[in-house]
């Protein structure tokens, strides 16, 4: 028998055979060892040997070489040092270069191997060159494989060898780390692999402390590239391990990092940085869900240990002091210290909340008026930065006491100045615009962001974000949630519209003047409404220039260009559809056409073909039966869309639209229907299509069947049993991505039957349901019982019950809705919105009825 055979028997699913062969083994190991480790490593080594044969080679390797009982170690250990130079070298030198095995597996189960040998000889000071090699194969740049087994061997040898043995060669090990954990790593597998040995050597505390000692020596190392891995180090560790940490933060983190950010090399002041915003990152989170416990009435599973508040008095200042270290020339892309310093402050702000208002105001205030415009923008950013965290009533009186003089700052002498405060205003308007007082602010605001509007290109982009952000926040200041007969805005609605439409002329910041000027269309109230319609016609012109430019495109700049112009058109089209609502009937006829004549130009770029066909949606909608003169000219777009399986998001939106001509067009979608139903269904066998399409679908057949109502009878059966099947789907619960995949499918099928059973409902054949309403409890059972579900979900599950039993008011499912779990469910005094409760609440009357 050969080595293969043997080693495959090893694996065997017979007992019998699997034992002869661990017999076999053994009794070779003791007849001719030297030979036997050689096969062994042979094999591992073998490219054209199948992958499970090479894992159980690396296996009898590993046990050749290292057992759990001292006394046996120890013989094991002996017997491997007794080799002769010449057979341990061929051994290592087979099961290191396993470790670049194109097969992946093939290099992990080498790993385990290589820190079986190192675990035998690094004690015995034999090997001394190994880190040094895995070093070298770290740096490998050209073999992804190789590195990312490489790791996996340091991390091998970390847990099984003393940290004393170590020691000496803990400079190596943690630059090895070091290479794997850097942030510009090319490869995220070798990056995950870099820290992930760390993970079980951080809950012992002893392994924990050696890691720590060895990364924080490495910050005072005299090669700046192995401070800065250090520190990079230290972030990974404190996103990975939080929990860990308030011992290292105490005895030398809070001073290393905040010296780190303090170091002459910027690179080194980066990664200090970043230790402080992780923190803030981590907190902030824990914040989140310690609320989110409490409203349950329950600990955080993790708490805060607040080191950012108490480190506030520290970091602060030289986050300040780092603010002011811009660049004249500094490309808007570029991340320096300045930007960096920036963004941990709005994290810090977010973290402490309120006592960062303080800590941060006297810099401000000493600075916004210098006349070196390093200390004003840093001055300016400070103040942009701490706007979101503190309660809104802290900030109130200082934004309305700053909101004069940035304004008058937006006619600043240095670009970097006015670029930041109009960042400012951005986020003033974005978040705190209570504080801003119409008949106060709301004139010189918008005037010095028109007026913004014509100067650098970068200093645009944030007016027109600022001015996108007071549309879209405005509103909340007006008294009525509708659409009102006029606003604060409307006196320089049109004014501001124009000077928007006069920046998309300038590809550089095209995309932001089309945003702001999509919120202005939809936040319109009724005195505006014929600006918002000459928009329309102008954009409608633009679109019918594009189209006539479309045989002069030359090259793939332009053909972006025109791309990503057409997007922008669709996007203020949708807004003005959505917000004229039956009053862009007129339009449509225009619409239609252009839109017609974009999908035949766009060919298969998906993203145009994606906001055309939203466009066609909201014109759907917003014209519901007078949509059905468009449908036929429409068709011949909709269905290859739905056959473009490997493109996910269009077929998404081509499902949603299927939705949209349904609720639109009502009982009279009922001649669609057969061609609808078929390309669903269809697309439910496809074996590429992405699996969250399949949830629309899902979503989809409820539109139809709410549409045509008893009209769905020939595809009722059918779409019940795809329902049913999809309902039974159960995750493993260590699966993340499945369970939350499985709640959004419940989701879906939930609102399949809801659309299902309404439309059924009140009519002759209402009966077809009977069969399958306790397949329809069950789920509806499942989604309750789950404690993850979310509330939508719950709402669906309460509205569909009470359909149920409003569907059979006389006792047909009396038995079925007078079980013990939907009285408990309804008697639930847990946590919910009011609507779900008036949900809950309706459906326990519809029981009432139907089983008394």
């Amino acid at each position: 028998m050969n080595a293969s055979e043997l080693l495959a028997n090893t694996l065997s699913p017979d007992a019998s055979t699997r034992q002869r062969a661990t017999e076999q083994l053994e009794n070779a190991s003791r007849e001719n060892y030297p030979a036997y480790m050689l096969m062994l490593s042979s094999e591992l080594a073998n490219e054209s040997s199948q992958i499970h044969i090479r894992n159980a080679a690396a296996l009898a390797l590993k046990n050749a070489l290292s057992a759990r009982e001292t006394t046996r170690q120890s013989q094991y250990t002996t017997r491997w040092l007794s080799l002769d130079n010449d057979t341990k070298a061929k051994i290592k030198q087979e099961v290191l270069v396993t470790l670049a095995s194109p097969l992946s597996r093939a290099g992990g189960f080498s790993a385990q191997v290589v820190a079986a040998i190192a675990s035998v000889e690094l004690p015995h000071d034999q090997w001394p060159d190994l880190i040094e090699l895995l070093l070298g194969f770290v740096n490998n740049l050209t073999n992804t494989n190789l590195r990312i087994a490489t790791l996996q061997t340091i991390g091998y040898i970390c847990e099984s060898i003393k940290p004393e043995i170590l020691s000496l060669r803990s400079n190596e090990i943690l630059t090895a780390v070091i290479h794997g954990a850097r942030q510009d790593e090319p490869s995220s597998d070798v990056q995950l692999a870099a820290l992930e040995f760390v993970r079980e050597n951080f809950e012992r505390e002893g392994e924990r402390n050696y890691i720590m000692q060895v990364v924080c020596e490495a910050t005072q190392n005299p090669s700046v590239s192995v401070q800065v891995g250090a520190f990079e180090c230290l972030v990974k560790i404190m996103a990975l391990y939080y929990d860990k940490m308030a011992f290292y933060m105490e005895q030398a983190l809070f001073g290393l990092t905040v010296m780190g950010m303090k170091h002459t090399d910027e690179r080194v002041a980066l990664q200090a940085v970043e230790f402080w915003t992780t923190v803030c990152e981590e907190e902030i989170e824990l914040a989140h869900e310690a609320r989110e416990a409490a409203d349950y009435g329950e600990p955080p599973e993790v708490e805060s240990k607040f080191f950012a508040k108490i480190a506030l008095p520290e970091v602060i200042p030289v986050l300040l002091s780092l603010l002011t270290r811009q660049e004249e020339d500094a490309d808007e892309d570029e991340w320096n210290i300045s930007m960096s310093a920036g963004t941990c402050l709005n994290f810090m702000a977010q973290a402490v909340t309120d006592p960062i208002v303080d800590a941060v105001i006297p810099f401000i205030e000493a600075h916004i008026k210098s006349p070196d415009w390093h200390q004003r923008e840093a001055a300016v950013m400070a103040f942009g930065s701490i706007l979101d965290g503190p309660d809104p009533s802290v900030l109130t009186r200082l934004v309305n006491q700053a909101l004069p003089l940035l304004i008058g700052m937006m006619s600043d002498s240095n670009i970097h100045v006015k670029d930041t405060v109009a960042w400012t205003l951005g986020r003033i308007c974005d978040l705190l615009v209570v504080t801003i007082k119409p008949d106060v602010h709301l004139h010189p605001l918008v005037s010095a962001l028109v007026t913004g509007l014509q100067d650098n290109p970068r200093i645009v982009t944030n007016c027109c974000w600022a001015l996108m952000n007071l549309a879209d926040q405005l509103e909340f200041l007006e008294e009525e949630s509708e659409p009102t007969q006029t606003s604060h805005l409307s006196p320089y609605f049109e004014g501001v519209v124009n000077a928007l439409l006069r920046v998309t002329d300038y590809a550089n910041f095209r995309t932001s003047a089309y945003e702001a000027i999509t919120s202005y269309v939809t936040h319109a109230t009724n005195d505006v409404i014929p600006v918002v319609q000459n928009t329309l016609i102008t954009i409608l012109m633009r679109m019918q220039q594009l189209l006539g430019m479309q045989n002069q495109i030359v090259g793939i700049d332009d053909r972006n260009n025109w791309n990503e112009l057409q997007s922008n058109l669709c996007s203020v089209v949708i807004s003005v559809t959505r917000r004229l609502g039956e009053g862009i009937q007129p339009m449509a006829d225009r619409i239609m056409t252009l839109v017609l004549q974009l999908i035949q130009a766009a060919g298969k770029t998906s993203t145009v073909l994606e906001d055309a066909f939203l466009a066609v949606g909201s014109l759907a909608s917003a014209l519901e039966s007078n949509f059905a003169p468009y449908i036929q000219a429409f068709l011949q777009f909709l269905f290859p869309a739905l056959k473009a399986h490997e493109d996910t998001q269009l077929c998404m939106v081509a499902v949603g639209i299927i939705g949209d001509i349904s609720r639109a067009l009502g009982s009279d979608s009922a001649q669609y229907a057969n061609a609808f139903m078929s390309a669903l269904l269809e697309n439910l066998q496809s074996d590429v299509l992405n699996r969250n399409v399949k949830i629309s679908i899902l979503s989809c057949f409820g539109d139809i069947a709410l549409a045509i109502g008893v009209a769905f009878e020939p595809y009722l059966e059918t779409t019940m049993g795809v329902l049913q099947q999809a309902g039974g789907v159960q995750p493993n619960p260590l699966d993340f991505d499945l369970v939350d995949y499985v709640s959004q499918l419940r989701e879906g099928i939930l609102e399949a039957y809801t659309g299902i059973v309404t439309g059924f409902k009140n009519t002759e054949k209402v009966g077809l349901l009977l069969p399958h309403s306790s397949t329809i409890l069950e789920l509806i059972q499942r989604c309750l019982a789950d404690e993850e579900r979310t509330e939508s979900t719950l709402k669906l599950c309460f509205g569909l019950i009470g359909d149920l039993a409003d569907c059979f008011p006389d006792g047909e499912l009396k038995q079925l809705l007078l079980s013990e779990w939907i009285a408990l469910e309804l008697r639930s005094k847990r946590g919910m919105s009011p609507e779900t409760k008036k949900t809950m609440r309706w459906a326990r009357e519809m029981i009432k009825r139907a089983t008394t």
